[in-house]
């Protein structure tokens, strides 16, 4: 009998741990369309607990595998790797290498989530290191942004290594030939320092369908489908467009308060403001992909709520369905043939 779709998930990672994780679980299982496992990763009796609470200990879809350990969300990645060795992130990211899960998600401390899914899994071949991306709401779509912080010193062939994933995680959410671009300060060939120029040169004599430049303010207007970019530049783009997306629901919950006759207008709006705020909720987005490696892994924000933390678990469950990593390899592959035969 073929074995359902399994999906290891630390239960006691991030900012809430149980309370969210537990919740988000049964959600998935509630919508479903295949048969699926879910293995929560934690002290089993805390798990338990809460699986009693809400009325699912004997849940069909969920098993419980005991981790006697947690990483803190401030614990240094090394100190995660050489001591919590029966930590619930690395019994998780054990079960994807053992073959007892098709993918992993964790809201944990995202150094030691990366440290730890490196250490265990492993690079795909071609990979000099693996890249967290995610995706973002654009005008008349998304788009995939990498690397968002996990290697601030990328060097162009590293850029080059992005694009590839990028195009690939792109492709298994419907896009053909993803746009590539990469993120600088012009559009303007001349403009950017060594290392994008060098990327850019890359990417021009590489199959993928690169288009040159694109600013910031390009990555919202659906101008590409895929942006690449150093983790430094990456992680410091999207925690600003964070800031932004705060700074404008402040704004706008200021003027609608400010007197009678702007709250009777926020009345008249309410519709609107709400499909809004479903329109760039980030919880829609959550998920960020550890790509790169010999198996999947999704990092969950910290602070993640149930909604949230499912749709983590959904990006893990399209990766596994659509077998992402042999699909990043097979493309490498080619590419290095492709390069081979010049």
């Amino acid at each position: 009998m073929t074995r359902p779709l399994t999906i290891a998930l630390d239960g006691m990672g991030g900012d809430i741990g149980p309370d969210v994780v537990v919740p988000a679980a049964l959600r998935v299982l509630k919508t479903a369309t295949e048969a699926m496992r879910l293995i929560l990763v934690g002290q089993e009796d805390i798990l338990s607990a809460r699986l009693t609470q809400l009325k699912a200990k004997d849940h069909p879809g969920i098993v419980i595998r005991h981790a006697s350990q947690l990483v803190n969300m401030d614990e240094s990645p090394a100190q995660a790797l050489r001591v919590k060795k029966d930590s619930s992130m690395r019994v998780a990211i054990n079960l994807v290498k053992q073959g007892e899960a098709n993918a992993c998600v964790s809201a944990g401390n995202t150094g030691a989530l990366m440290a730890t899914a490196r250490f265990v899994l492993k690079t795909l071949p071609g990979i000099d290191r693996p890249a967290i991306c995610t995706t973002l709401p654009t005008v008349r779509g998304h788009t995939r942004v990498l690397d968002l912080g996990a290697n601030v010193d990328s060097k162009a062939e590293h850029l080059l290594q992005f694009a590839v994933m990028g195009s690939v995680l792109a492709e298994v959410n419907g896009i053909r030939r993803p746009r590539v671009g990469l993120l600088n300060i012009g559009e303007e060939d001349i403009k950017g320092n060594e290392q994008v120029k060098d990327a850019a040169q890359l990417l021009a004599a590489s199959d993928l369908n690169y288009i040159g430049f694109v600013e910031g303010d390009g990555v919202y207007l659906d101008e590409v489908d895929v942006v690449v970019c150093d983790g430094f530049v990456g992680n410091v783009a999207l925690k600003s467009s964070e800031g932004v997306a705060k700074l404008i629901r402040h704004y706008l919950t200021q003027e609608f308060k400010r007197n009678p006759l702007t709250r009777l207008a926020g009345l008249v709006a309410l519709p609107v403001l709400r499909a809004f705020r479903r329109r760039i909720d980030p919880r829609r987005y959550n998920g960020a992909s550890l790509l790169g490696l010999q198996g999947i892994v999704v990092k969950s924000h910290g602070g993640a709520d149930a909604l949230a933390f499912a749709n983590a678990i959904q990006v893990a469950v399209l990766e596994a369905q659509q077998a992402v990593p042999q699909r990043i390899d097979a493309h490498l592959a080619a590419l290095h043939a492709a390069r081979q035969a010049l």
